[in-house]
C-alpha cells in the first residue's frame, strides 16, 4: 500500500453531509481523516499479532484510526470466535458512536453463520460503511436486505490496497463521488508480460446498457444464501459476481441454482468479474469453458452482460459500492456509479 497517508492528506474533502431526503434511507457518513474505524473478524481466524499490527498500520496509512474488536484474535475451530462472539463485535461497532466505519480483517468462511445474531435494529439506526469482500458478501447482501444502506465491496483489511483499489475507495468513501469504473488500458504493446492484455480484457456477453441497484459479490456465498431472509430483492438490479478456486462445472451449478431460484430472470444486467483459478486441472479436459458457461446462463436473459471487470480475488481490484444505483455499458465494460454511497 504505497503513499496512502500522503495521498489522503493531499486530497481535499467536500463540505459537511446534507440531511437525507424525507422518507429516504439514511446513508453512512463519508469518511474523514482521523475517523475511528472498527476492525472485526466475521469469518476465519488469525492469531498472528504481527499481522494485526501491520493491519493497524495500513489503516493508519489511510488516515484513519483503527479500533480492534474484542474477539479479532479469538479462535473457535476455523472461526474467529463463536458465532455469538463474532456477531457481538459487529454489533458493538455499530452501537459505538465513536466508530465511523467497519472493516472486515479477513474472509474465509463464517460470516453467514452470525447473521441470525446481528442486532438489525441497532445497525439500521447507525448507518456506517461496511468494507470487505469474499465471504463478507454474506454481510453485504444481508445489509442490503435487512438494513438498506450502502456498503463497499473492497479488500479486507489484511489484503493489499494498491493504487487503483485505494483511488476507487477514496473516491467512493471519502469524497462521495460517482466514478465510472473501467479496466486499465494496457496499450497496444503489453510489454514483457504477454498475459497482460488477457488479464485486463473485458468480454461482452450481450451488448447494451442497463441501470439498477448494484448487488452481488462472491457467487459461492450468494448461492448459499438462496432461501434465507438475508438475500435482497434482485428485481431490476445490476448483479455483479466473482469467485475463486471454483471449477467450471461448479460455476455452472451455482448459476443454475440462481436461475432456477428466479434470481437471474429478475436482474437488469450482469457483470461477472474475475474468477481466479476457475479452470479445472484435469489433463485432457473437454468440458465447457468458463466463457461458454457464462454465455449459456446469461445470454438467454436478454439483458446487457459482460465479464472480466476487476472485481474479486485479484490485486488492484475496484472498490464497488453495494446497494447504490449504477449503469453498465457491456460493449465497453464500464460500471458508472449514479449516486453517492455516502452522505455528502
Amino acid at each position: 500500500m504505497l503513499g496512502l497517508g500522503a495521498l489522503a492528506a493531499a486530497l481535499a474533502l467536500p463540505a459537511a453531509a446534507a440531511p437525507a431526503a424525507p422518507g429516504a434511507v439514511a446513508k453512512p457518513p463519508r469518511l474523514r481523516q482521523g475517523d475511528v474505524v472498527g476492525l472485526i473478524a466475521p469469518a476465519g481466524f488469525s492469531d498472528d499479532l504481527e499481522e494485526l499490527e501491520q493491519i493497524k498500520s495500513n489503516i493508519a496509512g489511510m488516515g484513519l484510526v483503527p479500533k480492534v474488536g474484542a474477539h479479532v484474535l479469538t479462535r473457535y475451530g476455523y472461526l474467529a470466535g463463536s458465532d455469538h462472539q463474532r456477531a457481538a463485535d459487529l454489533n458493538a461497532m455499530y452501537a459505538d458512536k465513536d466508530v465511523c466505519a467497519v472493516f472486515a480483517v479477513h474472509g474465509g468462511w463464517g460470516s453467514a453463520r452470525m447473521l441470525p445474531h446481528l442486532d438489525w435494529k441497532t445497525i439500521r439506526a447507525n448507518p456506517k460503511l461496511l468494507v470487505g469482500f469474499s465471504d463478507i458478501t454474506a454481510l453485504h447482501l444481508a445489509f442490503a436486505a435487512q438494513a438498506g444502506f450502502p456498503t463497499v465491496h473492497a479488500p479486507n483489511a489484511a489484503n493489499g490496497w494498491l493504487e487503483q483499489t485505494w483511488n476507487s475507495f477514496w473516491t467512493l468513501a471519502f469524497q462521495g463521488d460517482t466514478p465510472t469504473l473501467l479496466n486499465p488500458d494496457p496499450g497496444p504493446d503489453p510489454g514483457p508480460d504477454p498475459l497482460l492484455q488477457q488479464r485486463w480484457r473485458t468480454a461482452t456477453i450481450r451488448v447494451g446498457k442497463a441501470s439498477g441497484r448494484l448487488l452481488g459479490g462472491n457467487l459461492s456465498v450468494l448461492a448459499a444464501l438462496v432461501g434465507t431472509p438475508y438475500l435482497p430483492d434482485f428485481s431490476g438490479a445490476i448483479l455483479f459476481l466473482e469467485d475463486t478456486g471454483e471449477a467450471e462445472y461448479r460455476i455452472d451449478r451455482m448459476l443454475t441454482q440462481l436461475g432456477q431460484a428466479g434470481i437471474l430472470r429478475r436482474v437488469a444486467g450482469v457483470v461477472f468479474g474475475q474468477c481466479t483459478g476457475c479452470q479445472i486441472d484435469v489433463t485432457g479436459y473437454s468440458g465447457f469453458s468458463l466463457p461458454q458457461v457464462l454465455a449459456q446462463h446469461l445470454v438467454p436473459l436478454g439483458v446487457p452482460a459482460f465479464s472480466g471487470a476487476l472485481i474479486g480475488h485479484v490485486a488492484n481490484q475496484f472498490a464497488i459500492p453495494v446497494g447504490v444505483r449504477a449503469e453498465i455499458d457491456a460493449a465497453v465494460g464500464s460500471i458508472s456509479i449514479l449516486e453517492p454511497a455516502v452522505a455528502i
